[in-house]
């Protein structure tokens, strides 16, 4: 299988996981992305097209996370939930952008439901 291949693959898994996930002002879209060193995760108000707030282990605040990928990947839940609850959101849409719920991203689903986000 080439790269374009499945580039192309994983564009119309992602857009068919899309099609039945839309975030709110009151209830945003968790949206996760993962390379193969990194993860990121943001809170999106489609209504808007705007980003509320994101975390990822190439932020500042991330500088000092140590362990395994997905430990830190549930850090990164935990801290972007922290922050939800401080702008004073408490529930949103998981979106998995196309990946497998396992692993990493559900290391950081895991997080962000311990401290405290609702989906």
């Amino acid at each position: 299988m080439s790269q374009i291949d499945k580039a192309a693959r994983r564009q119309k898994i992602k857009a068919r996981s899309r099609a039945s996930v839309h975030g709110t002002e009151a209830r945003p879209r968790l949206c996760i992305f993962r390379s193969l060193s990194q993860i990121y995760a943001q809170l999106i108000d489609d209504d808007k097209g705007q980003t509320i707030l994101s975390a990822s282990t190439m932020s500042k605040d991330s500088a000092g996370f140590t362990g395994t990928k997905s430990e830190v990947s549930a850090m990164i839940g935990k801290m972007l939930a922290e922050k939800a609850l401080a702008k004073g959101i408490t529930a949103v849409v998981f979106d998995r952008n196309g990946f497998r719920y396992h692993g990493r991203i559900k290391a950081l689903a895991d997080g962000a439901r311990e401290a405290g986000l609702i989906f």
